[in-house]
């Protein structure tokens, strides 16, 4: 799958400035799997990597534990996943994620973004059967067969691994991810995931021209700045 990938996804902040939305992202994102899959990390292995992905990110440790603690009391948002779909500039796909306590309120706000961009926004499936679901485990190592054996061992269905620079990338399909993390610490130790997430993985590229980035990098740019947009996966080759 190459690790294009690392491109494939937009941060959820570009500068320092936008340090306070990136805090506010994290600590949803912590509250919703938290209060869904349970508090201990130990047993929510998506809690625990969304909770080291945060620190990688420097999100302060009295965000990561207040969110867990919101999320202990049992009330609070009651926030929903709400999927977009859609084209932006130079006809690229895209799939824009959030998290909602107001769906109609966030419907809005993402409309909005490609109203103002003049891009369109699609119906539900209308382009993410262009993309591929998938987790993405990537870490130090240099024997990809041995990864890949006990991958197997613990019955993973394994889409691709790659071996570069000194890192294995893992790929899986994204309901294989705790079962795929499982079995790698399990055998590996506690390993430092340098990319530990799911991703939707584009199936083809869309160059954007130079005509066409300045309204794509606007488009990316508001979209950031919608408070419910958790990520923003695109094809777009800029």
């Amino acid at each position: 799958m190459g690790r294009a990938y690392q491109n494939r996804k937009e941060s959820m902040a570009k500068t320092a400035n936008a340090k306070t939305k990136v805090y506010s992202k994290y600590a949803r994102e912590i509250y919703v799997s938290a209060k869904s899959g349970g508090v201990d990390p130990n047993g929510n292995l998506a809690l625990r990597g969304l909770i080291e992905r945060a620190k990688k990110d420097q999100v302060p440790g009295h965000v990561i534990d207040k969110a867990i603690d919101k999320a202990k009391g049992g009330g609070g948002e009651d926030f929903a996943v709400a999927r977009y779909e859609g084209f932006g500039p130079g006809n690229c796909i895209v799939i824009v994620d959030c998290l909602t306590d107001n769906p109609n309120r966030t419907i809005a706000d993402v409309r909005h973004c490609f109203t103002k961009t003049k891009c369109k926004m699609g119906t539900p499936g209308s382009v993410s059967h262009m993309f591929d679901h998938c987790a993405i485990l990537a870490f130090s190592g240099d024997d990809e067969e041995a990864v890949l054996e006990t991958l197997m061992l613990a019955d993973v269905d394994v889409t691709d691994i790659e071996n570069e620079d000194g890192i294995i990338t893992v790929f899986t399909p994204n309901t294989e991810y705790a079962k795929a993390r499982q079995a790698l610490t399990d055998t590996l130790g506690d390993i430092a995931f340098e990319v530990d997430e799911i991703q939707f993985l584009p199936q083809t590229s869309t160059p954007i021209s130079e005509e066409d980035l300045p309204l794509f990098e606007r488009f990316i740019d508001m979209l950031n700045d919608v408070e419910d947009v958790q990520n923003i996966y695109h094809n777009a080759e800029v």
